[in-house]
Order: structure tokens, then C-alpha cells, then sequence
């Protein structure tokens, strides 16, 4: 198995629940349980798609179907109107889909975004030369499958045995046909051509995502449909901008690590209003939060070493303009 692929196995979960503030340091241990689902799965799709030639239009569809899966089937937190007794459904819920809109939108999204292409995108800026070619052979894809099956059933029988939850069977079966039906949609996307056309230098997009990211990241407070609204206009302009500008020849790595990277401080700022469901306490609670926002801040400089000479900072300040790059399909 490459360097590569055993990265992306560990930062997933790393950075989907301990950057988030779910975990406390001292809390590391749950590694070996949260690793095999997020990390086997972030593998799965990334490995899937680049061997059939395609890009992040199929990794993001396969990265919501990641989402409606575990959340739908393999926790049920979607359905489960006590889910780790957060009561995460008295809000806009739909009886006959048994869901609430503003928990499903945002952990739809938690996931699709830092759970899985985060931590891909990351891994793949360090190590330009394999971006986009695959990283494991036959029997790396079939370890990879099976760690992330067994992840997923010990998340099942560790929910089963705290929250004794299970949905009724009609939804269970509407999540895994919206997951299927998305896998299948992931890999039907048309190859993008490259288009002619300027787009903004890659500090400014690292801004917007991180305006994006506070939008989202809203206090509790903040009235339901507010919070909903502000979801749909965030997450619908941001796809917009994004497929719109990454079409053109400008668009390059300093964009996608700008993407990345935002979404990785906007983690790392808002763990600070988290409390972790494991590894809390008066002082290591602050504590994990500093240590893992200085470690996602060394990572973020890596990153942008790992970045083309003509693409870094210090670069795109002297001449004032991105570098032209041809997009991926």
C-alpha cells in the first residue's frame, strides 16, 4: 500500500472528528475504530475514480453517497430523533421521510466535505507527481474495502448498543437506494473540457471559503430558517463559483489547496465551541483544540510548499495573477 493511501487512511478520520473537536487528544485511541470506516471509505472513492479517469465532480457525488450511507444506514442519525441524545430532529422534520432538512443538509455536508474531500485533496497536493493516478493495486483496493466494511459494522453495533435505535425498514431502504443512486450519477458526470478564461487569484477564493465556511458554521442560536437558508445560498453559490471557475485554464493547485484549506481552518476555528463526546475535560479539552489547529496549520504549510514554484504564495503576490493550469476531468 502506498505512503499515499496510508495518509489519507489516518487524516480522514483525523480530520473529520478530531480537528472538528469530537475527540479529545487523549481520546487518539478511537483511531483504530473511526480509521477502517473513513479512511477505508475516503480510499474507496478516491481510488475509484481516478482509475476510471475522472476528478471531483465523481469524488464529490461518491462523498454524499459516503454520507447518506453512514448516516442513513450505518449510524442512523437521520432517522434517530435521540441520535447520542442530541435531539438532532426537533427541527423542520418531514414525518414521511422521518428526517429533519436542517440536520440532514448539514451532515450531508460534514461529510462530503471534511469527512472525505478534505482530507483527499490534501493528500494529493503533497505528492503533485501522483494526483491523479492510482495509488494501490488490486489487493490494496480489496484491504481497503474490507477495513472500511468492518468499520462500518463495528459503528453499527456501537450505536445499536448505546441508542438501542432502528429506523423503520422502508427508510433504511430509501437511504441505501439514495446512496446507490448517487454512486451510479458519480460515475454518468461528462468529462469537462477546458475553457479560456480568467479566475480569481488563489487568496481570494481561500477568503470566500472561509466566509463560506463562518456561514455555515453559525452559532445555534441563529433561528432555524435562517440557518437553512444560509446553507442552501452557501453551499449552492460555492458550487456554482467552483465549477464555473475550475472549467477555465487558470484554475490550478493553488485553488483546489485555497478550497482545502479553508475548509481545514474553518474546522479548526469553530472546534473551539466544541465539546468533545470523548476525551473532555477542563484542560484537555482546550488543549486538543490548540494542538490539532497547530498541526492542521503545519500541514496547511507542507501544503503549500508541496505547491508548484509558480504557484506559491510569494509567486502569485509578485506577479499578481494565478498560473495558468489545465483542469482534471
Amino acid at each position: 500500500m502506498r505512503k499515499q493511501a496510508v495518509a489519507l487512511f489516518f487524516l480522514a478520520p483525523l480530520v473529520a472528528e478530531f480537528l472538528l473537536g469530537d475527540f479529545g487528544i487523549n481520546a487518539l485511541f478511537a483511531l483504530l475504530f473511526l480509521a477502517p470506516m473513513y479512511g477505508g471509505g475516503a480510499i474507496l472513492i478516491r481510488e475509484f475514480a481516478r482509475r476510471t479517469g475522472r476528478g471531483w465532480p465523481t469524488m464529490l457525488t461518491l462523498a454524499l453517497a459516503y454520507g447518506v450511507i453512514e448516516e442513513g444506514l450505518v449510524t442512523q442519525s437521520l432517522f434517530n430523533p435521540d441520535y447520542a441524545g442530541l435531539h438532532l430532529l426537533q427541527h423542520w422534520f418531514v414525518p414521511g421521510l422521518g428526517i429533519s432538512v436542517p440536520w440532514t443538509i448539514t451532515v450531508l455536508a460534514v461529510h462530503t466535505i471534511w469527512s472525505i474531500s478534505v482530507p483527499i485533496a490534501l493528500v494529493e497536493n503533497l505528492n503533485p507527481a501522483t494526483r491523479t493516478t492510482p495509488w494501490l493495486r488490486a489487493p490494496g483496493l480489496v484491504v481497503a474495502g474490507v477495513l472500511c466494511v468492518l468499520g462500518a459494522a463495528l459503528n453499527v453495533f456501537g450505536t445499536q448498543s448505546s441508542d438501542h435505535f432502528t429506523a423503520p425498514w422502508p427508510r433504511l431502504a430509501g437511504a441505501g437506494l439514495v446512496g446507490l443512486a448517487l454512486v451510479v450519477l458519480a460515475f454518468r458526470w461528462p468529462h469537462r473540457k477546458t475553457v479560456p478564461g480568467r479566475v480569481p487569484a488563489a487568496w481570494r477564493v481561500l477568503v470566500l471559503t472561509l466566509v463560506a465556511g463562518a456561514l455555515f458554521r453559525l452559532p445555534g442560536s441563529v433561528p432555524t430558517w435562517v440557518s437553512v437558508g444560509l446553507m442552501a445560498v452557501v453551499f449552492g453559490g460555492m458550487a456554482a463559483l467552483v465549477l464555473r471557475w475550475s472549467r477555465r485554464d487558470g484554475w490550478g493547485a493553488g485553488h483546489r489547496l485555497a478550497l482545502a484549506a479553508g475548509a481545514t481552518l474553518t474546522y479548526a476555528w469553530h472546534s473551539f465551541s466544541m465539546k468533545p463526546f470523548m476525551g473532555d475535560g477542563p484542560v484537555i479539552t482546550p488543549v486538543s483544540h490548540v494542538v490539532f489547529a497547530l498541526l492542521a496549520l503545519l500541514l496547511l504549510y507542507f501544503e503549500q510548499r508541496a505547491l508548484p514554484g509558480n504557484e506559491r504564495p510569494e509567486a502569485q503576490f509578485r506577479r499578481g495573477s494565478p498560473a495558468a493550469s489545465t483542469i482534471e476531468p
